[in-house]
């Protein structure tokens, strides 16, 4: 195991790779993401993590961006790509938006706001 050193990332992003994001190539959508950060040479910007089920199955493939803490639904390969580009920018992917947090989690669409409610 790996212990890296972590000091100067920028952006944490979280890959879902639970049972539904897998069926929506979850896989592929982190290996397009660790290519893409390569080719820029952005690895010091970036940190990615695969995680299990982030309760969004309906939105496969989930990555959720942080410190912004925006969470994006439908992310292929090539979207991935094309987030690594627009996070380098300072920029967000906003039609693939579903949360961003704004002292709590908010619903940036009505999408957002579609599922079972948490108590």
């Amino acid at each position: 195991m790996t212990t890296w050193n972590l000091q100067g990332t920028q952006c944490h992003l979280l890959i879902c790779n639970g049972s539904s994001c897998k069926k929506h190539r979850g896989k592929e959508v982190a290996e397009a993401i660790e290519k893409e950060i390569e080719k820029q040479d952005a690895g010091s910007f970036f940190h990615t993590t695969m995680t299990a089920c982030n309760g969004r199955c309906s939105d496969a493939c989930v990555v959720i961006a942080y410190p912004e803490g925006v969470w994006y639904r439908g992310i292929t390969p090539k979207l991935g790509k094309v987030l690594v580009r627009k996070a380098l920018k300072g920029k967000r992917l906003k039609e693939n938006m579903v949360y961003k947090f704004d002292k709590e989690l908010k619903a940036s669409s009505e999408r957002g706001m579609r599922g079972k409610k948490k108590r």
